[in-house]
């Protein structure tokens, strides 16, 4: 990697969920759910910081108690994409950004490694996501299930919630990708994101990535074997549960790295007294 290069993992978490109240916080194999969050993104190689986002001090107070960094946001944000914008904008010396749901307790290390360095590797890559093969049997036609289509260099031509590429017939058997939610930007990619308006295709597919295509910004896609894991209902907290156990090498298993204290941490402001709180080594 690039001695200029500075990656920071910003960890958006709000305490609002219509299906499951409170989701950052809910115990998940004796741990908040941000906790594991932020546990797989210190383990990643490749990163100067991970930060917890939020604009509840209940999450905050939590992401403290387990060593976390920490910065408050506003609560007016509409996606976890302008909360990371906003710490974004206050970081010192940082380059690229990685967004990581908050609600990823299963994210990847070395996917999130993969990331960093491909990014920082290749300075005409200004944002980077990934996808997995649709597994055997797996609902393509779910839209809750995002697809994506990809060119010969591995940037994305599209992302839809319909089957892509549509198949005709004539024997072929086209790969099926599904999108993870995970985001890597430079940062100068990631401020300029959050000023366009969204268009026509992204508020008609309610997909907040095809604001970068439709603005003329390449999105590479790392592919991987590993399908994504999220908690959005009580159900996927039991599944989780199960796959923390089973997993070896899990954060319940292991101890994180601490994250690096860097030039990166936000600015403190009297309007967000629990950054002065931060208790990141």
């Amino acid at each position: 990697m690039p001695a200029l290069a500075k990656v920071a993992v910003v960890i958006p978490a709000r305490y609002a969920s219509t299906r499951l109240p409170g989701k950052p916080l809910q115990i998940i194999a004796g741990k908040p759910l941000v906790q594991h969050v932020w546990e797989r993104c210190s383990r990643a190689k490749g990163i100067d910081s991970v930060i917890v986002a939020t604009d509840d001090l209940r999450i905050a107070e939590a992401a403290f108690a387990f060593g976390a960094e920490v910065a408050m946001t506003s609560p007016k944000h509409r996606s976890g994409t302008d909360r990371i914008a906003e710490v974004a904008k206050n970081l010192k010396g940082i380059t690229h950004v990685i967004n990581v749901q908050g609600d990823e307790p299963l994210a990847d290390p070395k996917l999130i490694s993969r990331l960093a360095t491909t990014m920082a590797a290749d300075r005409k890559i200004e944002m980077i996501t990934s996808a997995n093969p649709f597994a055997p049997g797996e609902d393509i036609t779910n839209p809750n299930l995002v697809k994506v289509v990809v060119d010969r260099t591995g940037d994305a031509l599209y992302f839809s919630r319909s089957p892509i590429p549509y198949v005709r017939g004539d024997g072929v058997t086209p790969t099926f990708y599904r999108h993870q939610g995970l985001y890597g930007y430079t940062t100068k990619l990631l401020l300029q994101f959050v000023r366009w308006k969204p268009g026509i295709l992204e508020q008609a597919e309610s997909l907040e990535q095809l604001r970068a295509l439709e603005n003329g910004t390449k999105i590479r896609v790392l592919l991987t074997p590993h399908a994504a894991v999220g908690v959005d209902t009580p159900d996927d907290v039991a599944t989780v549960e199960r796959l923390l156990s089973s997993a070896p090498g899990s954060p319940s298993s292991s101890q994180p790295r601490p994250p690096k204290r860097s030039s990166a941490t936000p600015k403190r402001s009297a309007a967000n007294p629990a950054k002065k709180r931060s208790v990141a080594k």
